[in-house]
């Protein structure tokens, strides 16, 4: 699988490839899954650009994208949106609109009774479990690690990405059973996307990821990230 992360917390400083608007979002999402990629990860944004788990917020990107779309759609719930849990977690609790999974960050404070209530509501969870941080050994020891869709084993050491990325899958361990999707960002993004390849593991990329194609040059939507990404993905699977 080959996840596609439409935006992140990036804004319009980040260039007019990053979509910031439900619209734009939605277009950026169709020519991705045209391109082959499988799934969405969004972060709905207010019409200021910023990060938002308001319920009217996360409603209209995702009608938006699913009147383009048909695979699932996944939101965050970084504490970046939200940064009190108590409120975090009542703006979860009042969606209207339901993503088909949502990432949580398990190193976050809350993250557990996030997760908690967003599996009542029958949507699935994507563990983020963030390298240089404690997130693993929570997990490990968390009665909700299950009941998880996957585990998105994110790797945010961009300068030896790839050494990083095997301490925390090997940090990780059997991770409860649950499917592994690892990814880096920036600089790391396409050591690790490779890495994932090698390793037959699911995988993301997108201007959340990064803005730059392999060779350096900037990605002009992420059609063309997901385009290279299985490009970069498939010889990284038959090289190994």
């Amino acid at each position: 699988m080959v996840q596609v992360c439409l935006n992140g917390p990036r804004g319009a400083a980040d260039g007019t490839a990053v979509p910031l608007t439900p619209e734009s979002m939605a277009q950026a999402a169709a020519q991705a899954v045209a391109a082959g990629a499988t799934d969405i990860h969004v972060h709905p944004k207010t019409p200021c650009g910023r990060d938002s788990l308001s319920p009217r917020v996360v409603a209209a990107t995702l009608e938006a994208i699913r009147a383009r779309v048909s695979v699932p759609v996944g939101v965050t719930t970084g504490a970046w949106a939200e940064p009190d849990p108590a409120a975090r977690l009542a703006r979860v609790r009042g969606w209207t609109v339901l993503p088909d999974h949502v990432s949580v960050n398990w190193h976050e404070e809350g993250a557990e009774e996030i997760a908690a209530a967003l599996i009542d509501l029958g949507v699935g969870v994507e563990a983020g479990v963030w390298s240089g941080t404690d997130a693993a050994a929570r997990f490990a020891v968390s009665p909700l690690g299950p009941q998880v869709l996957r585990v998105l084993a994110e790797v945010t050491d961009t300068q030896a990405a790839e050494t990083s990325a095997r301490t925390l899958l090997a940090e990780l361990g059997p991770a409860h059973g649950r499917p592994v999707l690892l990814h880096g960002e920036d600089a790391g993004a396409w050591p690790v996307l490779r890495l994932a390849g090698r390793l037959g593991l699911a995988t993301r990329i997108g201007l959340e990821d990064t803005l730059a194609l392999p060779d350096g040059q900037r990605a002009v939507s992420n059609a063309q990230l997901v385009t290279e990404g299985l490009v970069q993905y498939g010889r990284a699977q038959r090289s190994s």
